[in-house]
């Protein structure tokens, strides 16, 4: 089956928000939208994940009507709630144990690499890619 532009995307948009609800992030916080919003703009270009104060935040925030700032403490407290709620979960889509709770740029790009492995005609992240790299080594700042 030959998926288009806007198919794919829907389905990531599922993806995404399937894996969010399984980390105890519910439709209810603000940055539930935020973090899926952030996650397609990394799935389309990973470099922005490279710079996530200065491109992701003011990106997410012209979307949202709201303040690059207010976005910044929303999904930081989406990263709280999914540490709290499913640590396990999230070390298992790290691919190791975390000893303390992600940094937001960290966890976006895991989220990024787990939504991007599991979508529709997704290439997995593979060794050698920016992305595996920094989940990999938890370097993603």
């Amino acid at each position: 089956m030959r998926y288009g532009k806007g198919n794919v995307q829907n389905e990531l948009g599922k993806n995404t928000n399937y894996l969010l609800y399984q980390l105890g992030l519910t439709a209810n916080y603000r940055g539930f939208f935020y973090v899926s919003y952030v996650i397609e703009l990394s799935i389309e270009k990973e470099e922005r994940l490279l710079l996530v104060t200065k491109w992701l935040y003011p990106e997410v925030a012209k979307r949202y009507g709201t303040n690059w700032k207010a976005v910044e403490r929303s999904i930081r407290t989406a990263g709280h709630i999914m540490w709290r709620e499913n640590r396990p979960l999230l070390e298992e889509l790290a691919g190791r144990r975390l000893e303390e709770q992600p940094r937001t740029a960290q966890l976006l790009a895991i989220l990024a690499a787990a939504v991007k492995k599991e979508g529709p005609q997704a290439e997995r992240s593979q060794p050698g890619s920016r992305i595996y790299e920094e989940v990999k080594q938890g370097c993603g700042r």
